[in-house]
């Protein structure tokens, strides 16, 4: 790894870490870089959601009920 590195320790279930081991074979990636991609990529996927979060908090508010009752009215339920 060419980058600054954070040394951590991680239980993987067994069936989990053989996948992980066998991937990292078939990819010639090892297995510390396909556990931070997959980081990366939940965190990312988490960045996502809350900038979406941010996006909608403008919308008003609907309360269950409202929504079942509109549902009812147009016929969806």
């Amino acid at each position: 790894m060419t980058e600054n590195t954070q040394r951590t320790t991680v239980y993987l279930k067994p069936a989990l870490h053989r996948a992980l081991r066998l991937k990292s074979i078939e990819t010639s990636v090892s297995m510390s870089d396909l556990i931070n991609a997959a980081v990366m990529a939940s965190l990312a996927e988490d960045a996502e959601d809350l900038a979406a979060f941010d996006e909608r908090e403008a919308e008003p508010e609907i309360s269950f009920e409202k929504a079942v009752a509109e549902l009812k009215r147009d016929g969806k339920i």
